[in-house]
């Protein structure tokens, strides 16, 4: 059977404390029975719950925003790696296009006016050009398209500019350099003669 609690303000009575321990049966008095101490123990549990409700919530929130930066650096890095893979050739490109230059040059000369030889050699010389820019088309490498077109500073780079009657200006006149772009990415920009 469940003991009573004895009053302590002297009454020896069973305790009747009210909500602010206050004894009963000697209003005004003071109580010093085991229902105070409950109730300040209560009390400092619930606020020692909040403080732990409070730094969960702390923390849960410190975890989700780890948890997103880890994602987005993730998605950087793939995206990263992803670019690198695309371009990895660009270096190994750009030591090809001066001899695609040279190889152009050659084929411009007349057949017609050379040795029966040298014709053969810059047969030779077509058919390496040929072969070496279906390769690089194959890797995405594609020539910038210039003569005849508008100016344009993204793909053209203006070095001789000329006034040509019955060309409105800011046109491309001539190509002195052809420019290329790696898989849609500028990797040298078209050197070129613009009307003024």
């Amino acid at each position: 059977m469940e003991e009573k609690e004895k009053c302590t303000c002297g009454c020896n009575e069973e305790c009747k404390c009210d909500e602010n321990c206050t004894c009963g049966c000697n209003e005004g008095k003071e109580c010093t029975c085991d229902k105070k101490d409950k109730k300040s123990k209560k009390n400092k549990e619930l606020e020692e719950m909040k403080i732990l409700v409070e730094k969960n919530k702390e923390l849960e929130d410190t975890l989700l925003r780890t948890k997103a930066e880890f994602i987005n650096y993730r998605k950087r890095l793939e995206e990263e790696n992803a670019k690198f893979i695309k371009y990895a050739n660009e270096d190994l490109v750009k030591e090809l296009l001066p001899i695609i230059d040279n190889f152009e040059r050659a084929i411009k000369l007349n057949g017609n006016d050379l040795a029966l030889d040298t014709s053969k050699f810059l047969e030779g010389f077509k058919m390496i050009y040929c072969n070496t820019v279906s390769i690089l088309e194959k890797y995405g490498v594609q020539a910038i398209d210039g003569s005849s077109k508008p100016f344009d500073p993204n793909y053209h780079e203006a070095v001789i500019s000329e006034h040509i009657d019955g060309v409105e200006p800011g046109m491309v006149i001539e190509v002195l350099q052809k420019g290329y772009l790696l898989k849609g990415k500028v990797i040298r920009h078209a050197m070129v003669k613009v009307s003024a």
